[in-house]
């Protein structure tokens, strides 16, 4: 018997479907069997999408097949049929079924979530047809033909002919637009056969017009000893078949991306493939172009701004090996790569690889495990590694390299600290200290560029009356409402940031009917207005959440400021990650210490990362740096360290007090957030899950906080609460996530759902 005939009986044989519903309720997730017809008999396979008929009425669905078998679980009379094989149908295949279900395993969410997260592209679109017109005729037939439709007074033909003269081929866009010329003159000329409409299927590109343009490829920069030493210490490991997480320690501009692309370069000589994930789509243009100079169209990019196709697009070209590098923000890590070879997570500190949607896994311990499922390796670059790789480096479990020094030998930047309340004290009252106003004059005079920091948006703040106290607040989700003003109608507006809800601005207070009820305007527009009013002549642009909103915001933005069409670059926190801009010497960070105020674990951490990030922008080329922190604590540890950039100082003083309180990485944690449209009834099963908590978790007597309502108490109208659990073992957490789910399942709750997030990012 040949082996495709042993195939062909045995998928004959394999009756039975197990699927997954596309339903992401608890109730649901788990594998449904259905009899797999004898019409489909051979043609579904593991990780296929198909319909089903599911529940009582027998409503169509769709769903994933987790696997194929010739047993049925129950009586085989019962079974319902599967129905069809969802047409361009995105298939979930192996390596993704079981990232999913790892994914399901440590995180607490339904398998269908899981797989949803796993799959970039959920259908499959269409390719593009480009259409080009073709010229029958040579060029002097086609200027003859053009004057004898001028002759006739047949415009639109004689415009065409006349073009095609010149060049005889032309995108068929071009002539429908710019030429003006209607389908039926087109249809006309071809059924005289002058011409010819050729059909090509393409794919939607995701590069930014101007970064194609002119392109060459360009050889990596010679690199350093130190440079050297990590590329082939890592790929010395790599040919021996040693697979490891190496975290790359490296000041700012100390060269850390030619680190990354030389070994992205020798990894794809060997025939693999490698993702490089950044924290912020603002990053992806400015790496984009690195990456493109080097490795030309084998790049490609995956954001959540790209359209359903250009992702479609991607994930195929992904697919079928055409590309060998994907850069983009956290959902990059899942592109189908079949010879993944090298996954590298640049500024691997960032909040942003934490996903805050359900299931709320993390980049970093996800890339991880499909690394290991794929036999690829894991680099983690930062200047400010979170505390979670720097410890797990001190524990010898990844390895630690170091870059202590500016690739192009400059200093690190001169910071100065300065202190708000002497500032005040002293008179000024002005966003601008008087060192950093005098320093941003002499940067206008020497035509140097500055970048100022605030990590607030736009004029959203709060509103409040200073009569009586009162804080306009959200009615659905117990939240102030914050205030937008549109500059040129001068209209006001209040806007919920959770549910959307707006009402009009208020010039009385609804409470006391005091006229002293005014919004907290302390935004990077006031920044920019003050910017224009303090120094004319200075052209200023502004990046932020408003400004950014189109498709090519970023990229507009800061090919700008590169260009140096802009002095001063106004921005929030998307303006100080990773970005090289060498004529940059002054970056001024306005109120350092607003997030030390967060009510979080993290934020001293955060604080340190973001100011020394920050810092990093300023002196990246021959030009040296200056720096300038306003703060009104100069004296907490978290801003003399990052003055003084001394990372090992701020770990050791972070890392005692987090292992004093036992918070990630001393110990883990564990959130529970209980969501139900009843107060009384979600209080009551908070109280509830606790409990069992504690009974469940025997002798491991894990530390339980809690439960209490939630930080934001209610969003669009379902109630919050939370607890916490703590434990030095990782494990113990997941196993109390285990029981706590069945728990649950045996509860049948109709009206709450219950989220796990494990060493949360945020406060709850």
């Amino acid at each position: 018997m040949t082996e495709r005939t042993e195939r062909i009986d045995r998928q004959m044989t394999d009756r039975f479907a197990n699927i997954i519903v596309d339903i992401s309720h608890e109730n649901v997730d788990r594998p449904f069997q259905y009899r797999i017809p004898e019409r489909l008999m051979g043609k579904i396979a593991v990780g296929m999408a198909v319909t089903i008929p599911f529940g009582r009425g027998n409503k169509l669905m769709n769903g994933y097949v987790m696997e194929i078998t010739d047993k049925a679980e129950y009586d085989e009379s019962r079974l319902k049929e599967v129905d069809s094989i969802v047409k361009d149908g995105v298939s979930a295949q192996g390596d993704s079924i079981r990232l999913a279900w790892w994914i399901k395993q440590n995180y607490g969410s339904t398998m269908i979530s899981a797989l949803k997260t796993v799959l970039p592209v959920k259908q499959k679109r269409k390719r593009l047809v480009r259409k080009t017109i073709i010229c029958m005729a040579d060029g002097n037939t086609a200027a003859r033909m053009a004057e004898e439709f001028g002759r006739k007074h047949q415009t639109a033909k004689a415009r065409l002919m006349q073009e095609l003269s010149v060049q005889s081929a032309l995108p068929y866009t071009l002539v429908t637009g710019k030429l003006n010329i209607t389908v039926q003159t087109i249809q006309a000329l071809k059924k005289a056969k002058l011409i010819e409409v050729q059909s090509e299927e393409t794919y939607r590109s995701t590069l930014p017009e101007n970064v194609a343009e002119g392109w060459q490829k360009k050889k990596g920069k010679p690199l350093s000893e130190n440079q050297g030493r990590i590329v082939d210490s890592i790929l010395t490991d790599f040919k021996a078949g040693v697979r490891q997480t190496y975290l790359i320690h490296g000041v700012t501009g100390s060269g850390k991306t030619e680190v990354y692309m030389e070994l992205i370069d020798r990894v794809i000589a060997e025939g693999r493939q490698a993702i490089v994930l950044i924290p912020e789509i603002a990053l992806t243009y400015q790496t984009l172009v690195r990456f493109y100079q080097r490795f030309g169209e084998r790049v490609s990019v995956m954001n959540s701004r790209l359209s359903a196709g250009e992702r479609s697009d991607q994930c195929e070209r992904a697919a079928k090996g055409e590309i060998d590098i994907m850069i983009g923000p956290r959902s990059a890590l899942f592109t189908p790569f079949e010879r993944l070879g090298l996954v590298i997570i640049d500024e691997e500190h960032e909040g942003s690889y934490k996903s805050e949607n359900m299931p709320k896994y993390h980049a970093r311990e996800t890339a991880g495990e499909l690394c290991r499922m794929k036999d690829a390796i894991l680099v983690l670059g930062s200047a400010t590694p979170s505390l979670e790789s720097y410890f797990k480096a001190k524990k010898g479990e990844i390895k630690l390299f170091a870059l202590k020094e500016r690739l192009a030998g400059g200093q690190l930047p001169q910071v100065y600290v300065e202190d708000l309340r002497q500032e005040l004290k002293s008179g000024n009252r002005s966003i601008f200290s008087r060192r950093l106003h005098a320093l941003i004059g002499d940067r206008l005079e020497k035509g140097e560029q500055t970048m100022l920091f605030l990590n607030r948006r736009g004029y959203a703040g709060f509103v409040s009356c200073r009569a009586c106290g009162y804080v306009m607040k959200c009615p659905h989700c117990d939240v102030s409402l914050s205030e937008h003003t549109d500059r040129y109608k001068r209209i006001s507006k209040l806007v919920c940031h959770y549910c959307g809800y707006e009402t009009p601005g208020v010039t009385n207070c609804p409470q006391c009917s005091s006229k002293y009820i005014l919004g907290f305007r302390a935004g990077t527009q006031q920044i920019e207005e003050l910017l224009h009013k303090e120094f004319p002549a200075a052209r200023v642009l502004r990046m932020d959440a408003d400004t950014t909103r189109n498709k090519d915001s970023y990229e507009q933005i800061l090919s700008q400021f590169a260009n140096e069409e802009a002095d001063i670059l106004v921005g929030t926190q998307m303006i100080v990650k990773g970005h090289d801009f060498a004529k940059v010497t002054l970056v001024g960070i306005l109120a350092a210490d607003m997030s030390l105020h967060a009510g979080d674990y993290r934020a001293g951490e955060r604080t340190f990362q973001l100011l020394t990030q920050a810092a990093g922008r300023a002196g990246r080329s021959a030009l040296s740096g200056e720096v300038v922190i306003q703060t009104y604590q100069p004296e907490h540890y978290a801003i003399i360290h990052a003055a003084n950039q001394d990372y090992e100082g701020f770990y050791e003083e972070e890392m005692s007090y987090r292992d004093l309180m036992m918070y990630p990485p001393a110990a883990h944690m564990m959130a529970v957030l209980i969501l139900s449209s009843d107060a009384l009834t979600g209080a009551g099963h908070a109280q509830e899950l606790a409990e069992q908590a504690k009974r469940m978790s025997g002798d491991a007597r894990p530390l339980i906080i809690g439960p209490t309502e939630a930080s934001i108490g209610k969003i669009n109208d379902v109630f919050r609460y939370i607890f916490y659990i703590k434990h030095r073992d990782y494990h113990v957490l997941t196993e109390i996530k285990d029981a706590l789910e069945a728990y649950i399942d045996t509860m049948r709750w109709n009206t709450e759902s219950v989220q796990f997030d494990f060493d949360p990012m945020r406060n709850y």
